[in-house]
C-alpha cells in the first residue's frame, strides 16, 4: 500500500497548495491512501466543515486534528456525521467524534488511521500510550487491516520517539505533527515501523510556524498580547512523508519525505 501523510495545513496558502497538487501527486506516486492533518486549515485555527468537505472531495481520504480541533465550533456538530474526520483518540469519552477510522480502499484493502495527542507541554488529556494500546488490541495488521497509520500530535520529541518505539512492529507508520517543522529523522525502526518525529506543515515558511512574522516576533519581544495572529500568505511548501507497506505484514518497505513548492529544499519520493 502506498500512503502519503501531509503535515499540518496552515490557512488558505496551505490549503491552496495541497488542493493544487494532490490530484497530480496521487497519479504520479500511485497513492492508495492520503492522510492530512488539517487542524490549522481555517485561518490558522481549527477546521470548518466547508473546508473539510473540500479537502475530502479533492482526494484526501482521512483528516486528522489536534489541540485546535474545537476552535471552529461548527465542526462539533459536523464531526459525528463524517467519520473520515478524526480527532485525538485520548480526548475524554463523551467528546464528539472518533479517534480512529478504518478506511476501505476500492480494491478491498483496509487501513486503520489513528490520531492521538501528546501530553508534555500540551493540554492535559488521557494517556495516549494506554489508549492506543487498547485500540490496537482490536486491530492487527495482516489480519483485520492491511496497514495502520498513527498521527501523534505532540510538542515533545522525546514523547514522539517513545511512542514510535512502543508501536514498532505493530503499525505501519508513526508520524508526528504540531511543531510545523519537518525533521530529518525519517527511518524504519528495528521491527519495521516507519517513523518521523514531525512531518512539517503545508504553509508559507517565510513566517513563524505559518503565521505572519511581525506580530509573532512582537509577542516574544514585548511579552504582551498583540494583534491576533494571521496565516502568512506567501507560496506554500507542501510537507509530508510517503510510505510503501507490505500488504501481508503491514510493515514499511520504504519511505521518503516529500517537500514541494515554497522555500524549502525540494524532494519527491522516487519509488
Amino acid at each position: 500500500m502506498r500512503i502519503l501523510f501531509l503535515g499540518d495545513i496552515v490557512g488558505r496558502t496551505g490549503r491552496d497548495g495541497v488542493l493544487s497538487r494532490l490530484s497530480g501527486l496521487r497519479t504520479q506516486l500511485g497513492l492508495d491512501l492520503v492522510v492530512v492533518n488539517a487542524e490549522n486549515a481555517s485561518h490558522g485555527f481549527g477546521l470548518s466543515p466547508a473546508i473539510a468537505t473540500t479537502l475530502l472531495q479533492s482526494g484526501v481520504d482521512v483528516i486528522t486534528l489536534g489541540n485546535h480541533a474545537w476552535d471552529r465550533r461548527d465542526l462539533i456538530g459536523h464531526i459525528d456525521g463524517e467519520p473520515r474526520i478524526i480527532r485525538p483518540l485520548n480526548y475524554p469519552p463523551a467528546t464528539p467524534g472518533q479517534g480512529s477510522v478504518v478506511v476501505a480502499l476500492a480494491d478491498g484493502r483496509k487501513a486503520l488511521v489513528v490520531n492521538v495527542m501528546g501530553r508534555l507541554f500540551m493540554d492535559p488529556l488521557d494517556d495516549p500510550f494506554r489508549c492506543t494500546n487498547e485500540l490496537l488490541g482490536k486491530h492487527r495488521m495482516g489480519v483485520t487491516v492491511h496497514a495502520i497509520v498513527v498521527d501523534i500530535h505532540a510538542e515533545a520529541t522525546s514523547e514522539k520517539w517513545a511512542f514510535g518505539h512502543m508501536l514498532d512492529g505493530r503499525v505501519s507508520l508513526v508520524v508526528g505533527t504540531h511543531t510545523h517543522t519537518p525533521t530529518a529523522d525519517h527511518r524504519i525502526l528495528a521491527a519495521g515501523t516507519a517513523f518521523q518525529t514531525d512531518a512539517g506543515m503545508c504553509g508559507d515558511y517565510n513566517s513563524v510556524i505559518g503565521m505572519t512574522k511581525e506580530p509573532a516576533v512582537a509577542r516574544f519581544v514585548r511579552k504582551m498580547p498583540g494583534e491576533r495572529l494571521q496565516p502568512s500568505e506567501g507560496e506554500a511548501t507542501i510537507c509530508g512523508i510517503m510510505v510503501e507497506t507490505d500488504d501481508a505484514t503491514g510493515l514499511a518497505r520504504r519511505l521518503a519525505p516529500l517537500r514541494q513548492g515554497g522555500l524549502l529544499a525540494q524532494t519527491l519520493p522516487d519509488f
